[in-house]
């Protein structure tokens, strides 16, 4: 069946209304900049004291998981030592198994219960702050002594009980949630990553791993 005009994408209904909505939602992340500045001194304490950052969400929550944690283990802008942050949406066979064996409700939450420690951080993402399975771990790691932090939508969701402190993001627009996430993300990272240098600035920078000899170029 042929569509009508008015149901054909167009520049008007799909580029400038999500530039657009883009643009109010990013604009009003400068409200919480105190709240951001207090996720980044929890991470930066949890980072100097020898404890590290895990992750937990679903689908593009997951993919926000390990794009931060990667900047944290590798790098964001600047040569140092590698730092301990953990994607807890990685691994198959612990996520296959714990499901099959206990439910996905419990995916995260036996992953926390296994690794975790008291000091640790555990950043939860969830655009609606109710999924189910980070709801769980996040009270796992209430449980366990360790510091939460929720990355969520308008509300915040039944996260925002279990978070130490959240960030939510004022709008029920998935899409737009997710890219003030990882605006926040990277600015938390770049924060993360200035105080270790300048706590670290009397050490030598690290250096990239050398290759063994004769590999492959």
């Amino acid at each position: 069946m042929e569509k009508h005009m008015s149901e054909l994408p167009n520049i008007q209904s799909v580029f400038f209304r999500a530039i657009t909505d883009h643009l109010e939602v990013i604009k009003s992340i400068p409200a919480q900049q105190e709240l951001l500045e207090r996720i980044a001194s929890v991470m930066t304490d949890t980072l100097r004291k020898g404890r590290k950052i895990l992750w937990c969400g679903n689908g593009g929550s997951a993919a926000d998981c390990q794009h931060l944690a990667a900047e944290i283990v590798g790098r964001f802008r600047r040569e140092r030592r590698g730092l301990p942050s953990i994607a807890l949406t990685t691994d198959t066979s612990i996520l296959t198994a714990v499901a099959n064996d206990y439910g996905y409700d419990a995916v995260f939450a036996r992953q926390v219960e296994a690794i975790a420690q008291p000091g640790d951080l555990l950043v939860g993402i969830s655009t609606s702050g109710n999924s189910r399975n980070v709801v769980a771990a996040m009270e796992t790691a209430r449980a366990q002594q360790m510091k939460t932090v929720g990355f969520t939508g308008e509300g915040g969701g039944r996260m925002a009980a279990l978070s130490d402190h959240l960030f939510a993001v004022p709008s029920r627009d998935t899409a737009r949630i997710q890219e003030a996430h990882i605006l926040a993300g990277h600015m938390l990272c770049d924060w993360i990553e200035l105080d270790w240098m300048h706590a670290n600035a009397a050490q030598p920078a690290a250096q990239p791993i050398a290759q063994p000899t004769g590999a492959a170029q």
